[in-house]
């Protein structure tokens, strides 16, 4: 809660979503999974760790699920529950339908109409057609919205993007597919919805461009270990609090002042084996193939997990050399800037590595890596054991740029503790009812201004798993 930073009066139901989510996570979740039949891995994750203070946001322990199967075996089991469903004939599948209204009578929701798309199998990476063949009109008594953010739109986003963060970038590349577009937030406020928070918003500092696209501007983020050198556009070496994997909403704030909406980091072959993991079900075939024998060779192989080391050869962000002159010559190239300068940048590197030099250290990251592998999970599977960035026995060196990678909207649809949609009196828009992220992953907003990583599926469950319930026991 202290994380979440409630401070508005329309956050009263976001509050009550977030306390309700926290006593389900406690106590109810891990059960309801399991008979789901999801799994989680033995290893737990620690990430977002926050500002540094004791008292400050971000998570005190590591409490980092990663389901054993990727977001794959999540959606498992609800995707084979809904086949079962319609081979009852109790479902109804309508692809390349796309909504543009709510149907409302006497102030109840009643129903949706919208366009046919004409049917359209374009290979991997291309956009599908957006040619109306033909109208569409449903009725229900209940209709649940769970269209997702804003992500894909940039305009969007840049449009909500609030002061607190520094200026919105100029350039992005989308975490999210492009139907992701905040249409239905749109259509559902047109309706008469409160929409709220829409300031609020968790974009990625460690975007990737895909080359290997699946929609357009297709972004991958890195999960970095501790050990990478973070560095901004003009070649300063970011400062504490802002380390791989601490606190993301400042470091984007930290990054976007300095007029660039890009940064770098330098790494060693080493740490990139052990501490680079990218997200994404495609990205991670041994866990989402439930593979124990890729899997331990990502632990305890030689070489980074093969969706790494593709990145590493074919990515548009990487450069690979073996001295780091000729590494920041091909930075300034890649980024046409040519804001870095070789002298500069040794320096910094040299200066972390002689902290290397005894066990004892005034250099906030290097003290960080030697803590971080007290913990079991992050020693065998998260970070490499340290070392010095510029021995050629630790090499080759590896720079990444690093892009902005929308992802989640923290804002959205208000909604009561049933899901069903509220207007901006919290009167009860009768039939409607939102949940995931559309409706903030509960009531406009559970996580308030920032999250803990982890809660973002969670989120999604327990809103949808409130508003169906709720439904069912509907008379």
């Amino acid at each position: 809660m202290g994380t979440a930073g409630f401070d508005r009066k329309e956050d009263y139901w976001p509050k009550q979503w977030a306390e309700a989510y926290l006593n389900f996570a406690a106590n109810e979740k891990y059960d309801y999974i399991s008979k789901m039949g999801i799994k989680l891995m033995f290893m737990v994750g620690w990430a977002e760790r926050g500002d540094g203070s004791a008292d400050g946001h971000g998570n005190s322990v590591p409490r980092f699920h990663v389901s054993w199967g990727t977001g794959t075996g999540v959606v498992k089991p609800f995707v084979e529950k809904a086949y079962e469903t319609k081979a009852k004939g109790l479902l109804e599948m309508r692809f390349r339908h796309r909504v543009t209204s709510l149907i409302t009578e006497n102030g109840k929701v009643t129903g949706i109409e919208g366009d046919i798309l004409e049917n359209d199998n374009k290979e991997r990476g291309e956009a599908t057609s957006r040619i109306v063949v033909s109208q569409f009109k449903y009725s229900a008594p209940h209709i649940i919205i769970a269209s997702g953010g804003i992500g894909a739109n940039h305009e969007l986003v840049r449009k909500n993007w609030p002061q607190r963060l520094g200026k919105a970038p100029e350039k992005m590349v989308s975490g999210v597919p492009a139907y992701v577009d905040g249409k239905m937030i749109g259509i559902t406020e047109n309706a008469g919805a409160d929409i709220i928070n829409r300031d609020r918003m968790w974009h990625y500092t460690e975007g990737l461009q895909n080359w290997n696209p699946i929609w357009p501007d297709h972004g991958i983020r890195i999960l970095p270990g501790p050990s990478s050198l973070w560095f901004d556009a003009n070649g300063n070496r970011l400062p504490a609090p802002f380390l791989p994997g601490f606190d993301t909403l400042g470091t984007l704030k930290y990054i976007q002042d300095t007029g660039f909406s890009y940064s770098w980091f330098i790494l060693t072959q080493k740490i990139i084996k052990k501490e680079f993991a990218l997200s994404g079900s495609e990205q991670n075939p041994d866990i989402t193939n439930k593979d124990y024998g890729l899997f331990f060779k990502r632990i305890f192989g030689k070489k980074a997990p093969g969706p790494v080391e593709a990145f590493k050869e074919h990515g548009k962000d990487f450069i690979v050399s073996d001295n780091l002159q000729d590494l920041i010559k091909r930075m300034n190239e890649l980024s046409g800037d040519h804001l870095l300068d070789y002298e500069k940048v040794k320096s910094q590197i040299e200066a972390r590595d002689r902290e290397l030099d005894n066990p004892f250290s005034k250099d906030t990251q290097v003290n960080y890596i030697r803590s971080t592998r007290k913990y079991l999970g992050d020693k065998l599977g998260r970070v490499a054991t340290p070392h010095k960035i510029l021995d050629p026995r630790n090499g080759p060196l590896i720079a990444v740029r690093l892009n902005i990678l929308t992802r989640k909207t923290l804002g959205g649809i208000k909604t009561n503790l049933n899901g069903q949609v509220l207007r901006e009196d919290d009167t009860i828009i009768e039939g409607l009812y939102a949940a995931g992220e559309v409706a903030g992953f509960g009531g406009g907003g559970m996580h308030g201004y920032r999250a803990l990583e982890g809660t973002f599926l969670g989120g999604c469950i327990f809103s949808g798993m409130k508003a169906g319930k709720y439904i069912a026991g509907l008379k």
